[in-house]
């Protein structure tokens, strides 16, 4: 794949995490990361992505630790599309590794997937979600989503961030603002293992005028057997 440029990011700054740290008293400035939206690499494929509402980004996060969690970012839900269920949304390791922290919006299914380079990761409908980097080497990852909605970050504000945190230390700590009776934490892990069908099942720029492969960007309730599918890893 030829490289796209990355110029004139989005840039998060640390003080925007401090909501969803597991410290209250944490303290820090500065920029934490880099999201680099609406890319591609020809008009033609701006123009298709353009006319199916779906955007390709490239996030860049680098490799820290911050009051005694991995760098994450801040989180969000999504909002429902007009067939009544949320749009999801794939993510692919470009460099680096990632750990994606899921959890459905009822709290009945919380789940930690560990990703590599060359992963990819679809976020079904209905589970918020934070990217954590849980190494000192730079993450570098893209996604592709509906360009038909926007993130809603204010479910991770109000509970300091998601159910659990993730310390550098290895701990996996549950946040006490939520109720007692949520899921445990069921990991995950890719390992290189491909997508069920339909869904992507090489590098997501490569997928740009694929219709049939993303046509659950903006049709989530077409493939609610599909997502049964997913995160059964071994």
């Amino acid at each position: 794949m030829q490289t796209i440029p990355l110029t004139h990011p989005d840039i998060r700054d640390l003080r925007e995490l401090i909501p969803v740290m597991a410290d209250p008293d944490c303290r820090c400035e500065g920029p934490a990361y880099e999201m680099f939206r609406g890319l591609s690499q020809t008009e033609d494929d701006r123009r298709w992505l353009l006319d199916h509402k779906i955007r390709y980004d490239i996030t860049k996060i680098p490799g820290r630790i911050i009051c005694g969690e991995w760098i994450k970012t801040k989180g969000h839900y999504h909002q429902s599309a007009p067939d009544g269920y949320a749009y999801p949304e794939i993510y692919e390791v470009l460099e680096g590794e990632a750990l994606y922290l899921l959890q459905k919006e009822d709290l009945s299914d919380i789940i930690l997937v560990r990703a590599r380079k060359g992963d990819l990761v679809l976020i079904p409908p209905g589970y918020g979600h934070v990217t954590i980097n849980p190494s000192p080497d730079t993450l570098l990852m893209a996604n592709l989503v509906s360009s038909a909605f926007t993130s809603e970050y204010l479910p991770f504000e109000n509970m300091r961030g998601a159910a659990y945190y993730v310390f550098a230390d290895g701990r996996i700590v549950k946040n006490a603002r939520y109720p007692d009776t949520i899921a445990p934490v069921r990991e995950v892990i890719c390992n290189g293992t491909p997508l069920p069908a339909p869904f992507p099942r090489k590098t997501l720029y490569a997928c740009i005028g694929d219709e049939k492969s993303l046509a659950f960007l903006n049709a989530p309730g077409s493939f609610v057997n599909e997502y049964k599918k997913l995160y059964l890893y071994t």
